[in-house]
């Protein structure tokens, strides 16, 4: 919005001699960066005083992962408030109003959707949680998992929908494969000149496909996310690195140079989502500020379903949803071991007559606490990484 008005008061300001807030207002980069700043210092402003409020409601955590050995381990989570999301996604959308171009970008748009709709449903889920104790016997558990899983498809099928229809040029509905040039090497004088044409051996999607694979991606790495909130840090740290480099390739994808010179699909508008990116990583930064060990709050699932979401749609709408799959490897192995336990478990009692398990417990990060690792050396391990992960996956880009 202040974008909005900065625009709308451009004669005005030019005027009163402050033409110079107009021309950098109008430099997406200054916005994204500043965006990072202003949710870093209102999280941090925020956060102290909903913890408060968290914690007078009582809204604490009350671990129970029906594992003897995990729950030892994690007794001094009890009574820590959650529900963290609110604070996070709060300066996440409030910054993302004030900087981005709300207004216009339809893709800003979605990504408010789709934030607020999983936020919501997490929120239900965390709310469920939090006070089965002060209700009747036999109430549920948070949202049965066929709800969930029902609300994810539903929100991210709509969101990549439109986000399909936003743009009727083919560069932005193509299958973006690592290694693949989107485009042939043109000089850059000629791309600036005349936008280069598609590959003949690329795949330009239809609407079927291209919202398949959105809400399929979507929907897994805000389970990934959510599943991989479970240690002080461990959620908060991956989704920090993997929105920085999901900010960074944003700007190559709404940079028609940049775009071009790497061959990766150019995305007209989607310059925009980098500042939803820029106000992602701040929030991050201050949520780490205080649940850094030992934790003062936790995100619940109001923060990690809707920031995997936002990940995965930003991914989708800039073509890089494959890419996302290595800069989120951490996310994916933490659903993946559930999975393979819980299939395993399955398979075992069916051909041996009793259930095994291929890890000592699901998730991975209690696997490797019940292999003796400590709590902090999981998540500063796992954070590494995610870093070497994201270079290597920044660096493929430009192997074409």
């Amino acid at each position: 919005m202040l974008f909005y008005l900065v625009d709308q008061l451009q004669n005005r300001l030019d005027q009163l001699g402050l033409g110079g807030l107009v021309s950098i207002m109008y430099q997406v980069e200054f916005r994204a960066l500043f965006a990072v700043l202003l949710s870093f210092a209102a999280t941090l402003w925020v956060a102290p005083r909903t913890i408060r409020w968290l914690a007078a409601k009582k809204i604490g955590d009350r671990p129970e992962f029906y594992n003897k050995t995990i729950n030892e381990l994690m007794k001094e989570r009890v009574g820590t408030p959650t529900m963290g999301g609110l604070f996070v996604i709060g300066t996440l959308l409030g910054t993302t109003f004030l900087l981005a171009d709300v207004v216009h970008s339809r893709y800003v748009q979605l990504a408010f959707v789709a934030v607020l709709w999983l936020a919501c449903v997490g929120a239900i889920d965390d709310w469920l949680k939090l006070t089965k104790a002060n209700r009747a016997p036999g109430t549920r558990e948070g949202l049965y998992s066929h709800e969930k899983l029902a609300a994810q498809i539903l929100i991210g099928g709509i969101v990549c929908f439109f986000a399909y229809r936003v743009s009727g040029l083919p560069d932005a509905h193509v299958l973006n494969l690592p290694f693949q040039r989107t485009y042939p090497p043109t000089p850059a004088i000629d791309s600036m000149i005349q936008p280069p044409a598609i590959a003949s051996n690329v795949w330009v999607m239809g609407v079927l496909a291209f919202t398949a694979l959105g809400c399929f991606m979507m929907v897994a790495m805000s389970n990934g996310a959510n599943i991989t909130d479970g240690l002080d840090g461990l959620a908060g740290s991956n989704l920090l690195v993997a929105s920085v480099a999901v900010m960074i390739l944003a700007w190559v994808a709404g940079s028609p140079r940049a775009a071009y010179f790497l061959m990766v699909p150019h995305v007209a508008g989607s310059a925009e989502l980098m500042v939803v990116a820029g106000a992602m990583v701040g929030s991050l930064l201050g949520f780490l500020w205080f649940n850094a060990h030992p934790a003062k709050v936790f995100m619940g699932d109001t923060g990690s379903l809707p920031l995997g979401g936002l990940l995965a749609f930003i991914a989708v709408v800039i073509r890089q949803e494959v890419l996302l799959i290595p800069i989120c490897g951490v996310l994916i192995l933490e659903m993946g071991s559930v999975a393979l336990q819980v299939g395993y478990f399955k398979y075992s009692r069916r051909k041996y007559g009793e259930p095994r398990r291929l890890l000592r417990c699901s998730p991975l990060h209690h696997h490797f606490q019940q292999l003796g690792w400590k709590e902090q050396h999981i998540v500063t391990r796992s954070m590494i990484v995610s870093i070497v992960l994201a270079i290597i996956a920044l660096a493929s880009i430009k192997i074409r």
